[in-house]
């Protein structure tokens, strides 16, 4: 059943259907979130497990990915505006161990323009690619309960040439997390789930989000991930709701709820947690990609407007949180999916992001969702 606040049955019938195509493209079970000028929307589709009939949760806990990146900003931003540090300052002033390129700020960081080379990997303009630690196929299902200390993927990623001199380019990184973590912790003397709890879980009540560190675990109740590799000629599929989220770290190890999202992105879009100047610091995109402080600027075209994001994919299970500029209307939604080592589900996550923003920032104008086979 969808609710509105009051209680009241709410009959949103475009997003249910966009949520059973997205299902129907691929995904195992998706559960969704709206709120806007007509109250809140919640629903689901699909299945919380392979081969059980039980019905996909709307508020359950799930691995929100790369949508952590825009937590860790968050707080950075937020130790900003205490006086604990300065986003223009190198991190070398505060991580002096690595011996970093002093060009290297904490806004390179925040922005992904640092160089440094993406621990997990990096593909070129060429189309060649620079292994980092290993998160596929069998050596990874082998390791996932494998723990990762930050600073030995720190050094792994300085080991490795630069993508570009810093501040001259653009470059997605999982690595600049890490250090901008590590900068939270080396300025508070606190671990970053202390200090995430302190200035946003707290304050905004967000009992149901999780900074796990090296924990496997994942709070209940939640969807099942899958990953399906092969292993001496045999096609097999395993259960990897539970891993060691430390290879990925501060780029992308948060479990989160839909509810949860939305109170943490429409509050920050509303100016709840940073101060004016500093919010619009970070919704200022560079001119790559548009891509801010820990969030995305996306332009919907006439009469949609900008809409800020930041999505997340891992190992089986996804999160999408949008939100217009004033938090008035926001799209949460979690994913859970059997994951493979050629990313098979890529299109089809594409699609189910183009497929929602239309639902719910392009009212009216909703085309018909792009299928895969």
């Amino acid at each position: 059943m969808n609710l509105s606040p009051s209680g009241r049955r709410q009959d949103r019938p475009e997003l249910q259907r966009a949520i059973e195509e997205i299902v129907e493209s691929g995904f195992l079970g998706v559960q969704l979130r709206v709120n806007d000028e007509h109250g809140e929307w919640v629903g689901s589709a699909g299945a919380r497990e392979l081969g059980r009939s039980a019905e996909p949760l709307t508020d359950g806990h799930f691995r929100i990915g790369s949508t952590t990146k825009s937590f860790v900003a968050t707080t950075v931003l937020m130790l900003a505006a205490e006086g604990r540090l300065g986003v223009d300052t190198p991190v070398d002033d505060y991580l002096p161990e690595f011996g970093l390129d002093r060009r290297i700020t904490v806004r390179t960081l925040l922005q992904h323009t640092s160089g440094i080379f993406n621990h997990t990997g990096e593909l070129y303009e060429d189309g060649t690619i620079a292994e980092g630690i290993p998160w596929r196929g069998k050596e990874w299902v082998d390791r996932r309960f494998h723990t990762y200390r930050p600073e030995e993927l720190v050094r792994l990623s300085l080991s490795r040439p630069a993508r570009f001199a810093p501040g001259t380019g653009w470059s997605y990184a999982n690595t600049n997390y890490v250090l901008a973590r590590l900068v939270i912790e080396s300025v508070t003397g606190r671990p970053f789930a202390e200090e995430l709890r302190r200035l946003v879980l707290d304050p905004l009540g967000m009992a149901g989000t999780v900074a796990p560190g090296s924990s496997p675990e994942i709070p209940e109740p939640h969807h099942h991930s899958y990953y399906r590799y092969e292993d001496a000629g045999q096609e097999t599929t395993v259960d990897v709701t539970r891993h060691d989220p430390s290879w990925v770290a501060a780029g992308g190890d948060m479990i989160s709820t839909t509810r949860d999202l939305h109170t943490y992105f429409s509050a920050l879009m509303a100016g709840k947690l940073l101060p004016p100047e500093l919010l619009s610091e970070m919704r200022s995109p560079e001119a790559t990609v548009g891509y801010g402080l820990g969030v995305f600027a996306q332009d919907l075209g006439p009469g949609a407007g900008t809409v800020f994001h930041h999505n997340g994919a891992t190992i089986g299970s996804a999160a999408l949180m949008y939100g217009t500029p004033d938090g008035g209307t926001t799209l949460t939604a979690g994913l859970n999916y059997v994951d493979d080592p050629g990313l098979a589900i890529a299109p089809a996550f594409q699609n189910a992001q183009q497929r929602l923003v239309e639902a719910v920032f392009r009212a009216g104008q909703v085309s018909p969702a792009r299928r895969t086979s």
